[in-house]
C-alpha cells in the first residue's frame, strides 16, 4: 500500500506538529480513522511529517493497528506479540517481516477465492460482513484444520531448507583448514 503500483498515483498526507493530519488531495484535516478507510479502500498513500518530509507511513498504520487491537476483540495475543518482539535485533528479522507479509498474502488470496465461490453459489451478490462472520464461524473447525496443516506444512519446508543451508554451509567451508577442536571442526562430527 506505501509502495504505488506502476503509474499509480500516491495521495500525499502530511502531519504536522500539531498531530493533525492534512490530505493533500482533498485540502482537508483528516482523522486516523480516514486514514484507516484509506487502507480498507486499497487507496495508495504516504504520510510524510510536514516539516522534515520524513516517511511516517508505517508509524500511522501501527497508531491504527494499536487502536484496533485495545478495542473491541484484538487479533494478536500477548503471547504472539511477544515472539515478533523477540525477533526484533535477531539474526532471522528480516526473513520473518517477509514471511508474515507472505502469508497474509496467502491468507488474503484463500479469502478473496472463497469470496467468488460464494458469487457462484449464491449469485453475484457478495455475503455482507454479518453474513461472513456467520459462515465462517460455522466453518471454524474446517478452516481451522486447513491453517494447521498449512503452518504444519510451513514448518517442515523450514526445517529442510536450514537443514539444506547448513549442509551447504558445511561444504562450502570444509576446504578451509579449520585448527582440530574448533566450532568448525565439532560440526563435521
Amino acid at each position: 500500500m506505501t509502495e504505488a503500483a506502476a503509474g499509480a498515483v500516491v495521495r500525499l498526507i502530511k502531519k504536522y506538529p500539531n498531530r493533525r493530519l492534512y490530505d493533500t488531495q482533498t485540502s482537508t484535516y483528516i482523522t486516523l480513522a480516514d486514514v484507516k478507510q484509506l487502507v480498507l479502500e486499497n487507496e495508495s498513500f504516504k504520510v510524510v511529517d510536514a516539516k522534515s518530509s520524513e516517511d511516517l507511513t508505517r508509524s500511522i498504520l501501527l497508531q491504527i493497528i494499536l487502536e484496533e487491537e485495545s478495542g473491541g476483540m484484538p487479533m494478536f495475543s500477548s503471547t504472539m506479540l511477544a515472539q515478533v518482539i523477540r525477533f526484533y535485533g535477531h539474526a532471522m528479522q528480516g526473513m520473518m517481516g517477509s514471511y508474515l507479509e507472505k502469508n497474509i498474502q496467502a491468507f488474503m488470496e484463500i479469502q478473496e477465492r472463497m469470496a467468488d465461490q460464494s458469487k457462484g453459489l449464491y449469485g453475484t451478490n457478495q455475503f455482507a460482513p454479518e453474513a461472513w462472520s456467520q459462515f465462517m464461524s460455522a466453518q471454524t473447525p474446517m478452516v481451522q484444520n486447513m491453517m494447521n496443516s498449512y503452518v504444519e506444512q510451513s514448518k517442515n519446508l523450514f526445517s529442510q531448507m536450514q537443514d539444506k543451508m547448513q549442509d551447504q554451509t558445511r561444504t562450502m567451508f570444509s576446504t578451509f583448514p579449520f585448527p582440530p577442536g574448533s566450532p568448525a571442526e565439532k560440526g563435521k562430527s
